[in-house]
């Protein structure tokens, strides 16, 4: 199978960051304060988590708007919850796939300019969640700057941080400067395997139509108003879930999870982001902000299963009203791959028809 080894790799992360986060606690002690929550409040944050896939479906329109300017709300919900329901069912982040591949079915757009619609609304969501990473270091709640120096989860923290940073920069990149961006993509690939080489640039070249909106100045902005209003809207689910646990520690306390969270969720890890929410989770409220630990993972495994439950469910159900099976949602990679190598080879053979054209009219 093609993805054995990306599903193994995450499963492996998942085992470790699931032992690191559990192995000096008693999981009884967890389970004791998921059982004395705030019921309410936490529905009402997976409530407020689960309306944040409207916002979703939303804001792709507005990303999808240099390739299709009119698109169904209905379409993009439900390539947005199949997305995530792949993702929280399917190894090696299938969902990434998924979503491009149904909503491509059910709107006239190639799966190759939806997909790069994605990486656009990935480029922003980095953005404002390194916004949000900063802001709470510089409220007087943040706790001394110190404790970020402390404990395993570091490791997460940076890692996480570095990767999202270097994506950002090549996306930049690629928006700005695309002729000189190929260039130097095809001088490093040269030193790669020939089939790697051609792969990774037809990558690249299928994504920079899709990008066209990091080059229009009002799509831009509206595209990062929507970002933020999305990830402010999700910080307040968070907000609502550690208050569901007695965790008091304020509103950019909040904020600083999320983003801690999003960047550790960046990590290969089984389906369902399992153990790199847990560690990011209880990196932010037990080793920043100095939260008991069973406190902290009582309110990661409630928060993050009772918000697993709705999206796949609602995934799954448009999965079978569309008509598709998980067969088809599993090969969804695959269907990108050989839409990107159709279009790659369709402009080469225009181009070549040109020349030809060019000569006979000589």
């Amino acid at each position: 199978m093609k993805n054995t080894g990306k599903a193994t790799v995450g499963l492996v992360v998942t085992v470790f960051f699931l032992w690191v986060v559990l192995k000096d606690v008693d999981f009884r002690e967890v389970l004791a304060n998921i059982a004395t929550g705030n019921m309410f409040l936490l529905a009402a944050s997976i409530f407020v988590a689960t309306f944040g896939f409207l916002i979703r479906a939303v804001r792709w329109q507005i990303l999808l708007a240099p390739v299709l300017p009119e698109s169904s709300f209905r379409s993009r919900f439900a390539g947005v919850s199949i997305g995530f329901m792949a993702n929280n069912i399917l190894p090696a982040r299938m969902g990434e796939f998924a979503r491009p591949y149904a909503f491509s079915r059910l709107e006239p757009v190639s799966i190759t300019a939806a997909f790069g619609s994605l990486v656009v609304e990935r480029f922003m969501d980095g953005v404002i969640l390194l916004l949000f990473l900063v802001i709470p270091v510089f409220t007087p709640a943040f706790p001394e700057v110190d404790a970020l120096l402390e404990g395993g989860g570091l490791a997460i923290f940076q890692g996480a941080v570095a990767l999202v940073l270097g994506v950002l920069v090549v996306l930049v990149l690629m928006a700005t400067l695309p002729k000189q961006f190929l260039a130097v993509a095809r001088f490093v690939l040269d030193f790669m395997p020939g089939q790697l080489t051609g792969r990774v640039m037809e990558l690249l070249e299928g994504l920079l139509d899709s990008m066209a909106i990091m080059r229009d100045p009002k799509l831009l902005a509206l595209g990062f108003a929507w970002s933020l209003f999305f990830w402010t809207w999700h910080g307040l689910s968070f907000w609502l879930g550690m208050l569901a646990f007695g965790i008091d520690t304020g509103w950019f306390s909040a904020m600083f999870t999320e983003a801690v969270v999003g960047f550790g969720v960046a990590l290969p890890s089984a389906p369902g982001f399992f153990g790199t929410f847990h560690a990011s989770a209880n990196f932010a409220l037990t080793t920043v902000y100095g939260v008991s630990e069973p406190q902290s993972l009582a309110f990661a495994f409630a928060y993050h299963f009772g918000g697993w439950i709705p999206i796949t469910v609602i995934g799954l159900w448009y999965t079978w009203k569309l008509g598709f099976s998980l067969g088809d949602i599993g090969s969804a990679e695959e269907e990108v791959h050989e839409a990107q190598e159709e279009a790659t080879w369709g402009d080469a053979d225009e181009a070549t028809g040109a020349s030809a054209g060019g000569v006979r009219g000589g």
